[in-house]
């Protein structure tokens, strides 16, 4: 291991490679604070230019930079205008959002900024340690497991349900699972409910329904409701320092998410989506109950838990994809790609037969970090500026990326229509205080969720698979406790009160 490293190290630190990670990071950062050009769109899109390279480590620490990059720079548009582009930075703009609202941007930038850093940096020394001994890990994993993982991933809408608000979040979730079954299924290349429309084949777009979701109804609110969206003033945006108060309150936090997300990120099929959401939820169960409260209405642990989370399991999902050759999610499938047009082949010899492209990978991310860490903390009193734009620029600013994000995800005008009603019927349910991240949870995780579940049947002849895999039923009776316990506490509280006023 001492030798890899040292070979990384020297491969890492020559002029190219430093030029690449510092290239990678810079381009991955903007496009990720565009909503609508996720890491998928670019990594694609960079793939020749990687290519034509010929040296397959600074191909895939360009590629790998922008990868994280994007992750990193993708909580910008969550936390100042609730679009996020990225499925992995939506849980950023539950708390983000709110806080620039009440003019903290800059507070909350450095808080996505630094637990970014020390997510990517402690899920790097993660991978660094773990990665042999995960990768056989990650092989015990198999359709019914990630059906159980999936099914963790939903029970966590209790997290994102206000007090007494856990059936309507349910509901929501539902309503979310049943638009993911739109398109041709996995096992069946036949339509589904696409009433005709050749557009729907392919089912609804990702971002189309995130940016109708959260980024459309903030600019009708902020037309319809301008006294209840103030944005913050311009002096507060100077305020970027984090109080020594606001960092011991952020380190466990950190901490424990660095090493959770990077877990999750491990496991194909998981990613950074799952992890920022089961970030958020387990510290928002865990906290005391005054500060249960505050999360979704400005909480610095409900924003410091996903930006880790999710920068830690970009670097976990590296694992399956270097040690065993599996891609994890959507932009590790192109890098697989990337990584076989360069003669490299991914799996347990990789780190044997080429070891400077396995470590020189690993090193380069301690040095991503610091470099996306440098780069991003003073530019945020000008990112954050975006703020201060008078609200009668902001909301046509606002409407242009999302309807530019709806259009270049999908390429297609009806991506345009649905972004409309979709975005007229949530800020509807907004007005009626149905949460909206439920729906979004559902969506993102139904049709993962659908095809394991078929598969596990189909393997099984039936749904013994339930008890007949130990990780399995593990896996459902916490996600049942996750559902039951939120209720319970609820129920005994009201109880509690019910109480106090008899006795008064």
């Amino acid at each position: 291991m001492l030798e890899g490293l040292l070979i990384g190290l020297q491969t890492a630190l020559s002029m190219q490679n430093l030029l690449m990670v510092i290239g990678g990071c810079l381009i991955g950062t903007f496009i990720g604070m565009l909503p609508g050009l996720g890491p998928m769109s670019i990594i694609a899109i960079m793939i020749p230019v990687a290519i034509s390279m010929g040296d397959p480590s600074a191909a895939l620490i360009l590629l790998a930079g922008v990868y994280y990059g994007a992750i990193f720079g993708g909580s910008t548009s969550s936390i100042l205008l609730n679009a996020p582009g990225v499925a992995g930075t939506v849980a950023s703009s539950f708390d983000g959002y709110p806080m620039a609202k009440q003019g903290k941007a800059g507070k909350a930038l450095t808080i996505a900024a630094v637990a970014s850093f020390a997510g990517g940096t402690i899920g790097a020394l993660l991978l660094m340690v773990f990665a042999p001994a995960l990768s056989s890990v990650a092989l015990l994993f198999h359709s019914a497991e990630y059906f159980a993982l999936m099914v963790v991933g939903l029970s966590a809408i209790a997290a994102f349900a206000g007090t007494g608000q856990v059936a309507k979040a349910m509901l929501m979730t539902t309503l979310g699972l049943i638009m993911a079954t739109v398109g041709e299924g996995a096992l069946f290349n036949l339509p589904r409910f696409t009433m005709g429309i050749m557009d729907l084949q392919s089912g609804f777009g990702f971002i189309t329904l995130a940016m109708a979701m959260f980024a459309l109804p903030e600019a009708l609110f902020l037309v319809l409701s301008p006294k209840t969206t103030q944005q913050g003033d311009g002096e507060a945006i100077k305020d970027l320092r984090i109080t020594g108060t606001e960092a011991r309150a952020i380190a466990p936090v950190i901490g424990r998410q660095s090493v959770q997300g990077f877990f999750i990120g491990v496991l194909p099929g998981a990613g950074a989506t799952i992890a920022s959401f089961l970030g958020y939820a387990v510290e928002r169960n865990i906290a005391p109950k005054h500060e249960q409260e505050e999360f979704g209405k400005g909480s610095i642990k409900g924003l410091a838990a996903p930006e880790t989370a999710n920068n830690a399991a970009c670097t976990g999902s590296f694992v399956p994809l270097l040690t065993l050759g599996i891609p994890g999610s959507g932009t590790t499938a192109i890098l697989l790609g990337a990584l076989i047009a360069l003669n490299v082949t991914p799996g347990p010899r990789l780190m044997i037969d080429q070891p400077e492209v396995f470590w020189a990978v690993i090193m380069s991310m301690f040095i991503g970090n610091l470099v996306l860490l440098v780069l991003n903390l003073p530019l945020i009193p000008y990112i954050a500026k975006v703020l201060s734009v008078p609200r009668t620029y902001l909301i046509p600013f606002i409407l242009f990326f999302t309807l530019m994000g709806a259009y270049i995800g999908q390429n297609n005008a009806t991506e345009l229509l649905l972004l409309v009603g979709f975005g007229v019927c949530a800020t509807a349910l907004r007005f009626a205080d149905y949460p909206l991240a439920p729906l979004l949870i559902g969506f993102i995780l139904g049709g993962m969720l659908e095809d394991n579940f078929s598969r596990s049947m189909q393997l099984f002849d039936g749904p013994s698979f339930i008890w007949e895999r130990p990780i399995t039923l593990g896996l459902l009776v916490l996600a049942v406790l996750l559902v039951v316990l939120p209720s319970y506490r609820a129920r005994r509280a009201r109880l509690r009160m019910r109480g106090v006023a008899d006795g008064d």
